[in-house]
């Protein structure tokens, strides 16, 4: 099943019950970062310990390219056989910023648009971390299309947490 998950970690043990990944993403602050599942292998659960802002803070874990560099490189481990389940802690930010990047490195250039307004039209609540977005087009060499995209979903609907979101690589012509 090709499906990439976006979820709030609060139902995160329901989406693994029911989903049965094979690779586990999480994006928290360090403070709130959890341990790895019972029973889901480690090697298979990247942990990313960053808070959600677009610019630095004193006292605060910013995301960076090591962040964004090893995101894109476990998500190129997955082989799509089994769910990739993203997490943050409300599945609004960090985790959509993530998957529209796991997507954009999935899909041809010129996607970034597409791809975006898929993101918004199943997810209103979506608000990608605009910081990670802007490192992970760099890094991609998308010159800017992955930041104009997500602009032009505009914000999202102001929610504290948002409800899991699937998104399948078929339908999406990935």
């Amino acid at each position: 099943m090709s499906l990439i998950l976006v979820t709030p970690l609060s139902v995160l043990p329901n989406m693994l019950r029911i989903y049965q990944p094979s690779h586990l993403i999480s994006l928290l602050s360090p403070e709130f970062m959890i341990a790895t599942p019972d029973d889901f292998p480690a090697d298979r659960h990247l942990r990313l310990a960053l808070h959600d802002i677009p610019e630095p803070v004193d006292g605060k874990v910013v995301p960076d390219e090591v962040h964004v560099a090893a995101l894109l490189g476990f998500a190129r481990g997955w082989d799509a056989k089994q769910p990739l389940i993203v997490h943050c802690w409300a599945g609004v930010s960090r985790s959509m910023a993530s998957a529209f990047a796991i997507l954009c490195d999935r899909s041809p250039r010129g996607d970034e648009h597409r791809i975006a307004r898929e993101i918004r039209s199943r997810a209103p609540h979506a608000q990608p971390n605009r910081l990670i977005v802007r490192l992970a087009d760099r890094l991609l060499k998308r010159n800017g299309a992955m930041v104009a995209a997500v602009e032009e979903m505009g914000p999202g609907i102001v929610v504290e947490e948002g409800v899991p979101v699937a998104f399948g690589l078929e339908e999406l012509g990935l």
